[in-house]
């Protein structure tokens, strides 16, 4: 389908993984025109080869020919990307990011180019790469945008504007608001997830730990899979959202106190009644 109010706006993307490459994939599928940068030269021929993109390059100048520019790099390389970017942009040309944290990105990238819109498409899975790019990725997921006082309002209205032709839900909030939100549906679940995983591994006994490891069903699967994923993203996400994580980790922690008081002290309607919260509270979510 065309979008004619679209039609003319070439969007760049730098980072062809599975973020990049599946908002290319849509977006072609949509008649933009979309150009695509890698670091490697491979990807740049896969990203070709398949179609994600319309042209490839391992060098940022083709991103001089871009309205909109999605830096979609782990989040340690999204200011220095930004940095060698601002040569080749118009004064013109919007640039945007998919980072997890945005409070950093946002003071940073900022006073770069002050046409910058912090945007994180909350959607993903368990692969990565261009292989793994896959059409409506972000559809009914939460696509957050995060401008400040003097990012441009067309600017933020045509980000948003593309998140919703990608499927998304659009949110917009400020870069504090959101880290301190995805503190706790996203970067708290990790670390619990991920000391899930390394307290059993604390287990002496290694014929229990064998015999755990084979009775390991979907309960256990399902809150130690995000412990289990990129160390990189978890580093990185401790390192730029290191405030609000602490906080989160610091509540979970006195909260975690609660029910080993209860069980210590086989206070079993207390534990109940924390139970009954628990499962209630968690209808509340965007599940």
């Amino acid at each position: 389908m065309i979008y004619p109010h679209f039609i003319a706006m070439n969007i760049g993307i730098v980072g062809l993984g599975l973020i990049g490459g599946s908002i290319a994939l849509d977006l072609r599928s949509r008649g933009f025109d979309v150009f695509g940068v890698s670091s490697r030269q491979q990807t740049c021929d896969r990203a070709q080869e398949s179609g994600v993109v319309s042209e490839a390059s391992i060098h940022l100048s083709l991103m001089a020919r871009a309205d909109l520019v999605f830096i979609c790099t782990p989040l340690g390389a999204i200011e220095s990307i930004a940095r060698e970017l601002v040569p080749y942009l118009s004064p013109d040309t919007i640039l945007t990011d998919v980072g997890s944290v945005k409070t950093p990105i946002v003071q940073a990238v900022s006073s770069l180019w002050p046409n910058f819109v912090g945007g994180h498409p909350m959607a993903g899975t368990a692969q990565n790469g261009i292989e793994a790019a896959v059409r409506d990725l972000f559809v009914g997921r939460p696509y957050v945008v995060t401008p400040t006082p003097q990012t441009p309002l067309h600017s933020v209205e045509k980000v948003e504007e593309i998140a919703r032709l990608l499927g998304a839900k659009v949110y917009r909030c400020g870069a504090q608001e959101h880290d301190r939100a995805v503190a706790w549906i996203s970067h708290l679940p990790l670390m619990t997830s991920a000391t899930l995983v390394a307290a059993c591994a604390v287990e002496g006994d290694r014929d229990i730990v064998n015999l755990a490891q084979h009775l390991a069903s979907s309960g256990f699967r399902d809150t130690s899979r995000v412990g289990g994923g990129n160390p990189e993203l978890g580093v990185m996400v401790a390192k730029y959202n290191r405030e609000e994580l602490l906080r989160s980790l610091s509540i979970y922690r006195d909260s975690l106190d609660e029910f080993i008081n209860d069980i210590a002290s086989e206070n079993w309607q207390a534990l109940e009644h924390k139970l009954k919260h628990t499962q209630k509270a968690r209808n509340n979510y965007n599940l």
